[in-house]
């Protein structure tokens, strides 16, 4: 009778411990999937923290970019074509006077309207800067094409624009972010980096439309992370953004610049 007993408490025991262990296990895996399913979570969440972060520091760049543009527009109104509309103001006043001879009346007259021509060809051009009229009716390349020929008539800089893509004017939205990129680009190779010529070419790469800047000024560390952060170059990469691009610039001191971007 006893005899009988020990084996069955044994297999009970056995059991009991068995059971125990697979708890254990349970619990230990329950443990770290817990804690990895949090460590993954936490990672989710940090990623999206940086890409909300991204995402508002070129919203600020844009909105700075924006700032930047208004404040010039107004500057050129305000010193150009508002001080041109005073003189005109003033003149025309001046007809109203008394006693005027004939020769006043015209050398008058003749100031109202050369001074309101200046004004007008002034504001022709601040609209032109806003929107150029041969990119909103031909598309990017005339735009680019025209683009090159203003920085040429300035006698400093030399251009070189080569274009082997057909562009859809039905994608000028889209395209308007690539001239504005090579404005703000030719526009630093002019101002900052000194330089005498610039190369502009397009082409289809591996199925993406390319764009290749290059110009021979006095270039600039790459390395120094400071001078990614102008306001320039954050505009430059929140149109990238806006493209769903992507941009490699290389420079180094006295060597110039070299940007390639996909679009």
């Amino acid at each position: 009778m006893n005899l009988n007993s020990v084996p069955e408490k044994e297999i009970v025991a056995i059991i009991l411990y068995i059971s125990l262990f697979f708890m254990i296990v349970a619990v230990a895996l329950i443990v770290f999937f817990y804690f990895s399913r949090k460590k993954i979570i936490q990672k989710e969440i940090e990623k999206k923290d940086l890409i909300l972060a991204h995402q508002r520091d070129q919203l600020c760049a844009v909105i700075l970019a924006q700032e930047e543009e208004r404040k010039r527009i107004a500057q050129d109104l305000h010193d150009d074509i508002s001080s041109k509309l005073n003189v005109v103001s003033l003149n025309s006043y001046l007809l109203t006077s008394a006693n005027l001879t004939t020769s006043e009346t015209k050398e008058i007259t003749s100031n109202i309207i050369n001074i309101t021509a200046k004004a007008l060809d002034n504001s022709r051009k601040i609209a032109h800067n806003l929107l150029p009229p041969v990119f909103d009716k031909f598309g990017l390349h005339a735009g680019v094409e025209e683009l090159c020929e203003e920085f040429e008539s300035s006698k400093s800089v030399k251009v070189s624009y080569l274009n082997e893509i057909i562009f859809d004017e039905k994608d000028n939205d889209r395209h308007l972010h690539v001239f504005r990129i090579l404005q703000e680009l030719m526009n630093n190779s002019l101002r900052h980096g000194k330089a005498s010529e610039i190369s502009i070419r397009f082409e289809v790469v591996d199925g993406m439309n390319t764009c290749f800047y290059k110009d021979n000024g006095i270039g600039f560390d790459c390395e120094n992370s400071e001078n990614q952060k102008g306001l320039g170059m954050k505009n430059i990469d929140s149109r990238i953004s806006f493209l769903n691009g992507t941009i490699n610039i290389s420079s180094c001191p006295g060597k110039g610049i070299e940007v390639l971007f996909a679009f």
